[in-house]
């Protein structure tokens, strides 16, 4: 599901943040950072404010310190979802999470054109269930859901490479007793190895959408940045 938390601290997009660069990527416009020399990759894929939020791109630049190349492709084809424009659900009419699961895959091929062995994904609320789906057939090597939007116990079923759920406490759109169902789902699933945790006092989106002037904000956030590196450098190799 989704709802209006989803749409809630809206990120001042910025076509120009971030250390990396923008390039063509299995035909997407794509931020990309890291060294190009890097065997090893995390595709980060956003949520509804789409490629050109700072904070996304500022983690993508913290994942790519960390020895990733790391790619951020535009799914949205230059329309996210902003105030003042359609609603929330036309705007998910058009920007359907099927679409952008059959556009992830040419992505992932491109990066193993240029000498990737290995991909992480790691998506963001509408960018969860992309990232669960490519997590089904092995598309990629690891995968990370943050506060997922639309991803169902089904979905978790499913996978089939290493999986992380990092949720949120106060999160209608995937509260914690189905980020619970989750946990039970993977647990029963011996032969995926998973992580699942429920951040205290942080309300959905925390991961990316929060006030960098907000320090306790800026501490929960920095602390499931950890947790996807952790995740990302243990499967991702």
């Amino acid at each position: 599901m989704s709802g209006p938390q989803c749409c809630a601290n809206p990120p001042t997009l910025n076509p120009n943040s971030g250390a990396g660069h923008v390039e063509k990527l299995g035909g997407l416009d794509t931020y990309v950072t890291g060294s190009p020399d890097s065997k090893l990759a995390a595709l980060l894929i956003s949520d509804i404010f789409g490629y050109e939020a700072p904070n996304l791109r500022k983690l993508a630049d913290k994942v790519a310190a960390a020895g990733f190349y790391v790619a951020v492709p535009d799914f949205f084809h230059g329309d996210p979802h902003v105030d003042g424009g359609r609603s929330l659900q036309e705007w998910i009419n058009d920007h359907g999470v099927d679409k952008g699961f059959e556009e992830a895959k040419p992505v992932i091929q491109a990066l193993k054109c240029k000498g990737i062995t290995a991909t992480g994904a790691v998506g963001f609320c509408w960018g969860a269930k992309v990232a669960v789906q490519l997590a089904k057939r092995e598309f990629i090597q690891a995968a990370v859901l943050l506060h997922p939007s639309f991803v169902t116990v089904d979905d978790i079923k499913g996978v089939e490479v290493p999986v992380s759920v990092l949720g949120a406490e106060i999160d209608p759109v995937s509260p914690p007793a189905l980020v619970k169902e989750f946990e039970e789902a993977l647990t029963a699933k011996s032969e995926v190895d998973s992580f699942v945790k429920i951040f205290p006092k942080v309300a959905h989106g925390w991961s990316v959408r929060y006030n960098v002037e907000d320090e306790s904000a800026v501490k929960a956030a920095e602390e499931a940045h950890q947790n996807l590196l952790e995740w990302l450098a243990k499967h991702v190799k």
